[in-house]
């Protein structure tokens, strides 16, 4: 007999019963929103990581290319929760867009007609680009559970997943051949996909919302930091992902290896980049078939010890086809964690505190990916590349099993925050 937990509930009144998620038009725009959105980020990745490490061979700065990224997303985590919970989450989806498309403008033109040498240029956009990925991100998860009813929010999840990690399967492999065919114009493809994105969000329909009025005081704006730290299961499923991407976060890593490690170039890149993608998206199509339900907390710190492990072998490997299976791995074991923490993180907070929890969920999701690209990089330029990825995995697996001892609730929920007797 399972009960309740403390977590919470998610508001029946905000959701919308869909006869089939495929056959709803509207779950097709936020589809292509999160794809086209995900699709050019993954092209800017890969294209700047390249153009970085081309102009300065130094792996810090492939570090700092995700610290810039990062700075704007811990400082405007707040700012970014709140306007989703207060503002309208689509305009903020589609404003974004446009600021992404800007950004990969100056791109274009500062590889392609400046000629310009330096990188603080680019460490300065990619700022912006951070900004409009930290008020992104909030509006896009949080509008998800308005526009899909609660028992289907798991498949849901999984195929949204399983969409989002299938562009990290095209868009790497694309980026990494279009830099060998036609060079930094990638950064036009990356435009015309936010484009397409923006256009998307804006003709999303969502339920109107009722939005509080009052002013805002300091105690609502740190809200969603103090929701998360008084639900311990929700701080324990963010913080999984915050030890598994901050230590072994490897894909920043991705052109050392490529160009001075196993020596494949930019095309062996952009396969590298995709196979976690491939993996992942392996594993969420047969989750979107098969939804997890039971013991998923145990699945979830079993899914983060895969995590560090994988990335520890990848680390010693100097065989191509070993590496693309090590990545392999790991993506399969980081969708299967993405899936849990997704669905358990929006399904037990209320639709009025989404934003601000979604914006704290972000800084432990997508900030961590580039915080831990920035350690990463730090490291490999003390240590050296290889001790640095493979003590970052180690380290993963060892936090993994402290949480499996200070978080023993976690270990005994479903995919619904309910406990398991």
């Amino acid at each position: 007999m399972s009960e309740p937990t403390e977590l919470g509930e998610l508001s029946p009144d905000r959701s919308i019963p869909l006869r089939s998620l495929w056959y709803s038009t509207n779950f097709q725009k936020f589809i292509g929103t999160r794809w086209f959105n995900s699709f050019a980020n993954q092209l800017i990745t890969v294209t700047v990581g390249w153009q970085i490490y081309e102009m300065t061979g130094n792996p810090l700065d492939l570090g700092l290319v995700g610290l810039a990224q990062f700075a704007p997303i811990f400082f405007l985590l707040l700012a970014a929760g709140l306007a989703a919970d207060r503002l309208n989450r689509r305009a903020i989806m589609s404003s974004c867009n446009l600021i992404h498309m800007l950004v990969s403008g100056f791109m274009l033109y500062y590889a392609l007609v400046s000629g310009g040498g330096a990188t603080w240029p680019i460490f300065i956009v990619l700022v912006f680009h951070g900004c409009a990925r930290a008020f992104f991100s909030p509006s896009l998860a949080s509008i998800l559970p308005n526009l899909v009813e609660k028992e289907r929010f798991p498949t849901a999840i999984a195929y949204v997943t399983s969409i989002e990690k299938l562009t990290q399967l095209a868009g790497p492999a694309l980026a990494g051949f279009l830099l060998a065919v036609i060079g930094y114009w990638v950064y036009l493809i990356a435009l015309i996909s936010f484009a397409i994105a923006a256009v998307c969000s804006a003709v999303l329909v969502s339920p109107r919302r009722e939005r509080p009025k009052r002013a805002i005081g300091f105690s609502e704006l740190v809200s969603g930091f103090s929701y998360v730290w008084n639900k311990k299961l929700v701080l324990a499923i963010m913080t999984m992902d915050l030890v598994a991407i901050l230590f072994s976060g490897i894909l920043g890593m991705l052109p050392v290896f490529a160009k001075d490690i196993l020596q494949v170039g930019p095309e062996g890149l952009g396969i590298l980049r995709a196979m976690p993608g491939l993996g992942a998206v392996a594993v969420g199509f047969f989750l979107a078939q098969i939804p997890l339900r039971d013991n998923v907390g145990r699945t979830l710190i079993i899914s983060v010890v895969i995590i560090g492990l994988s990335s520890t072998a990848f680390a010693f490997s100097d065989v191509f086809w070993l590496s693309l299976l090590l990545l392999l791995v790991f993506g399969a074991a980081d969708m299967v964690s993405t899936n849990i923490r997704h669905t358990l993180v929006q399904l037990v907070t209320p639709d009025h505190m989404r934003g601000r929890v979604s914006a704290v969920n972000s800084a432990t999701t997508n900030a961590s990916n580039e915080i831990g690209d920035f350690r990463a990089g730090v490291s490999a330029a003390l240590v050296g590349i290889v001790p640095a990825v493979a003590v970052g995995g180690l380290v993963t697996v060892s936090l993994s099993l402290l949480w499996w001892k200070i978080f023993p609730d976690l270990r005994k929920i479903n995919m619904y925050g309910q406990r398991q007797e």
